[in-house]
Parts: structure tokens; sequence; C-alpha cells
């Protein structure tokens, strides 16, 4: 076999793109498509394939040594029964289907963002405009590649089918294979004039904004898919999705359990023997709590429908406040009289041992939970 180097009509110490230079003119001259000449087609097939070595690093790398060239088209050998399949049956083969070029246009990839919203944003609901960076058509070329007044041209070396035919040995003999064509990359056509805004890609990055509806009850890790609104693809495909993240920032007042509300209210000792109506705030603003004679700590008090409405359906949760009765440190000299004559018009008996009481906030929780 004629050595590749000659085949191509390039020194040993050739560059890449030499080689490739090499290649496609005279992969141009001896196609058989504009060439009738008897020898032309093993012509164009010994060219293709010394271009299919030299171009590839480690083939080259082994050639250079004296080694064999791999002869299934890659440096790694057999790649399964699946590659031996293709190499030896393929389009090329007979009996496959025809090779066809490939498209240029592919979608775009997904995008995700992140947010934090505040509880009052899950409880109602709210609309965010959010910023993303993302790749966006290219308004130079409106996705085409090319430079204005310019289009792809018709690759002359495949003929516009994006694969070239080419011959390797193998342990059945010489077999004739399809592969994509290394002139156009297996698209059939060129761009001789690519687009200087987008270098040929038909897209470019850019930071955009996009409107978006969170509706009321999402809460943390929730995503919200925002369908085409992702990165445009290459040359114009369509676009990816886009996935907004939530984060529900921490409230100071209010925590959150499914659709309802929880906060404590501290109540002092006279209001709590007493009873008393309060205003508390909601988020939605202020809200009246009558609290009743004879309060204990512990108990709680539902306000209804003053929680968050649920993601899917209308009805709100519940407001749930849960009693912490304050008993005062420091009392003055007539308050403390005031108490001790209280005690001996009570009569209460003194302290004695009851069954164990849980603390406070862990009896919160189990009432909030029952409730």
């Amino acid at each position: 076999m004629a050595d590749h180097y000659e085949v191509l009509g390039v020194a040993k110490d050739a560059s890449p793109e030499e080689i490739k230079k090499a290649y496609r003119r005279l992969a141009r001259e001896l196609h058989p498509d504009v060439n009738s000449a008897p020898d032309a087609e093993d012509k164009f097939k010994n060219v293709t394939h010394a271009y299919d070595v030299l171009s590839d690093p480690e083939q080259r790398r082994r050639y250079d040594m004296g080694g064999d060239e791999n002869p299934f088209g890659g440096a790694g050998g057999f790649g399964g029964f699946g590659d031996i399949f293709e190499q030896f049956f393929g389009a090329g083969g007979g009996g496959g289907r025809a090779a066809q070029p490939r498209s240029r246009r592919e979608r775009g990839q997904d995008a995700l963002v992140r947010i934090t919203l505040d509880l009052g944003d899950v409880v109602f609901g709210v609309h965010r405009d959010i910023e993303v960076d993302t790749a966006v058509l290219c308004e130079t070329c409106q996705g085409s590649c090319c430079a204005p007044g310019t289009s792809p041209v018709t690759c002359d070396v495949c003929g516009g089918s994006g694969h070239v035919q080419r011959q390797v040995r193998s342990l059945l003999g010489p077999v004739v294979t399809t592969a994509p064509c290394g002139s156009c990359q297996g698209y059939g056509t060129v761009i001789p004039n690519p687009c200087p805004t987008c270098q040929g890609q038909g897209r470019v990055r850019s930071r955009r904004t996009v409107g978006l509806d969170i509706p009321a009850g999402v809460e943390t890790g929730l995503r919200l898919q925002l369908p085409g609104s992702g990165e445009v693809g290459q040359a114009g495909g369509p676009n990816g999705d886009l996935y907004v993240e939530v984060q529900v920032a921490p409230h100071p007042v209010f925590s959150r359990d499914g659709d309802d509300l929880l906060a404590t209210l501290e109540v002092s000792m006279t209001d709590a023997i007493l009873g008393t109506t309060t205003s508390i705030d909601g988020l939605d603003g202020p809200v009246d709590l009558e609290i009743r004679a004879g309060v204990q700590g512990g108990d709680v008090l539902t306000i209804k429908d003053r929680g968050v409405t649920p993601l899917r359906g209308s009805r709100r949760g519940d407001l749930r406040v849960g009693v912490h009765v304050v008993t005062p440190t420091k009392l003055d000299a007539k308050e403390r009289q005031l108490v001790e004559d209280f005690a001996k018009r009570r009569k209460a008996p003194g302290p004695q041992l009851a069954q164990f009481q849980q603390g406070l906030f862990s009896k919160l929780r189990d009432r909030f939970r029952t409730h």
C-alpha cells in the first residue's frame, strides 16, 4: 500500500490543517461524481483512507512508528459487536439504509435558576421577573450561521450526502464502509462565510428577563417548568425548557405546617386569668383574637382561613396560635401584696408531684399536630 503522506502529497511533518487542506483538494478532483477516469474511484478511496489515518492523532502516531493503523476506524480497536456489525453491514456494506446528512439545528439545553421567596409570597402567590443568562438567537444571521447575504453551499467532497465511502482491511478482507464526511463534518453543506457575530453558531449568550407567575402554596425544593424558555439550540434550533427552583426564606414569626401557619402568642398572667381580646398581625393584615379567661399555657387558638392557599385548591389553611403564659419575675411591694392576698383568698393547695409534663415547645408541637 502506498505511503499515506505520498497519497495526500504532504510532508511527514505536515500540520493537521495542511493534511485537511490536501485531502479536500484531492477529494474534489477524484470524487466519482466529478471525475469519470477509470481509476478515479480507487484513488478517491485511497485518499480518503489516508486522510482517515493521518487525521486521527493516535492512528497517525502508530503509523509513523511503523505499525498498522486500526482497520476498524478508531484507536480503540474492536468497540464491541455493534461497532463491528456497523462496519461490516452498515450503509456502505449493502442492505443498510442510505446515510442522511446531519442537521445543524439542534434542540437547546434546559436551564435552571433558583429564586428565594418570602412566606407572604407563598401564601398568596406572586409575579416575578427573573434574569437569566442563556444562549439566544443571533440577531445578525437569525440562526442561519452565515454572514448576511450568504448561505451554506453543498459540500463538494460528499456531494451533500454528509458521508463518504471508504475501503478498509478486515479479517474478512476488504470492506467498504460509510463514514461522516471529514470536510463538512457530516452536515452535507459547508459555510464559507460564517456569521461574524456568532462565529457560525447561530446563537449568542445574552441576559434576558422572563416573567413568571408563581402560584400560592409552593414550597422549598419545588421546581416550576417554563417550556421553551431555556437555551436556544444551535443554528436556531428549538429552545430547551427553563426550570425555576423555589427556596422559601424563614419568617421571624410564622412557620408553615402544610397549609397551616403556626405562631406563638405570649400572654400575661393577668390576661390568662381574666381573659381578653387582642389584635395580632397576620400576613394579610390584622386579625382579632379572643383569649378566654383561664387559658392555659400550651393551649392552641385557631383562626380559620388565615393560613396558606394550597397549590392545588382554593380553601386556605388556618392560623394556629400556641399560648405561652408569661409569669412576671420582678414585683414591687404592692404587686407582691396583691398576689399574696389573692393566694390566701384562693386557698390553693401547695406544690405537689404530678405526672411529668413536656416542655412548652414540645407540648405546643404535639398540640399543633392534633388540632
